[in-house]
């Protein structure tokens, strides 16, 4: 029932509409018609005015014909950087890039295949109950779009966000929080020339720091990484500043409690040892979730995916996800494989296959939640 021709023509318009995070005014516009001809109420919230983005998330809703529970379907609008004139290649049954900018697999596939699952619905007259859309902003970089969603205008307790990159089939259960950890190192500025004695180094307190630092594989639950140092200056001045910049991330939220003082304790005392002083910004930037099997919506799911002919296995991430941030506002989530290989990268690809079995699996759900 999926027209393959319809959703790949979506796709390809899709991935060459310009939509950096915070620049994704342009989709909006190329989405509202598209989802209104469907018979969808849509709305724009505020969550671009609350940062600094063109506009702000989609909101759209089908109402049921069955007394169905609501459910809502997610993908994020915006793309990494270069994502500009993006130039898509059909060839043997795939859709490149042209290795000049990223595809944008991730994540307009997602919305391709929401756009046609519920196409379907609507045109085979299919029984569903409520159905709520919301298409994100500034998902890269932050998840600003779903932290700022309008949830007072969502009635789901379940949604479905499509942004995996694993073939259809794959259900991600369970997603880590992340501490972003921010440390500014203050030492004392010399002559390294002509009395280096009397400075401090703030790189040395760095290094000092991170060399006595777990890092990278903790365990099974928790990463941890340093991943910028900025300041310095001339070779012939002892630096007096620098800021690093890391990260820590589990799945156990006291895992990570430790892991972050662990790290917050390993630059105070650096900074104590060498007589300087250092500054710690820690922020918690989405919470973890975890969904059991026996759980309503894995039941559901695997039926839905059953009644495709696909044998569906749920599994863990280390990334974050707009997936993390519906769990924090009390909507059971899980992130959906839909198949955008290379992700982020000049060589990002997706089978039109898998594009129609998201699309498939869109359907599928919207039924067995009917």
């Amino acid at each position: 029932m999926i027209n393959e021709e319809r959703i790949v023509a979506d796709f390809l318009e899709l991935v060459q509409i310009d939509s950096h995070s915070g620049e994704e005014a342009k989709v909006v516009e190329a989405l509202i018609p598209k989802l209104e001809e469907m018979g969808l109420e849509v709305m724009v919230d505020n969550a671009g005015e609350k940062v600094g983005g063109q506009t702000g998330n989609i909101i759209a809703k089908l109402k049921g014909t069955t007394d169905g529970e609501p459910i809502l379907f997610c993908s994020h609008m915006d793309t990494v950087k270069p994502g500009q004139g993006v130039r898509p290649i059909v060839k043997n049954g795939t859709i490149y890039s042209d290795g000049t900018t990223v595809l944008g697999a991730d994540n307009k596939a997602g919305i391709a295949a929401i756009l046609e699952g519920i196409r379907v619905i609507k045109e085979n007259n299919i029984p569903h109950g409520d159905i709520e859309v919301a298409f994100t902003i500034w998902e890269e970089g932050g998840l600003l779009g779903a932290k700022n969603l309008d949830y007072s205008q969502i009635n789901s307790k379940y949604a479905f966000i499509l942004d995996s990159g694993k073939s259809p089939g794959e259900i991600i259960t369970k997603g880590p929080a992340q501490d972003m950890i921010i440390a500014k190192i203050t030492g004392k500025l010399a002559h390294a020339g002509v009395v280096p004695e009397e400075g401090i180094s703030a790189i040395m307190i760095a290094a000092r720091a991170i060399d006595n630092m777990k890092l990278l594989r903790i365990d099974e639950e928790t990463t941890a990484n340093v991943g910028q140092i900025k300041g310095g200056g001339a070779t012939n001045i002892v630096p007096a500043s620098v800021e690093v910049h890391a990260e820590a991330r589990s799945l156990d939220e006291a895992k990570l409690d430790a892991q972050t003082a662990h790290m917050t304790e390993a630059f105070e005392k650096a900074a104590a040892d060498f007589g300087g002083s250092v500054e710690m910004k820690i922020e918690r930037m989405y919470p973890p979730f975890k969904i059991e099997d026996d759980e309503e919506i894995i039941v559901k799911l695997k039926e839905a995916f059953k009644n495709m002919g696909i044998e569906a296995y749920t599994t863990s991430t280390g990334g974050g996800s707009d997936t993390n941030i519906f769990n924090g506002n009390g909507i059971k989530a899980v992130n959906l494989g839909i198949g955008a290989r290379a992700v982020h990268t000049f060589e990002e690809y997706i089978h039109i296959k898998d594009l129609v079995d998201s699309a498939k699996m869109v359907s599928e759900i919207i039924k067995v939640f009917a």
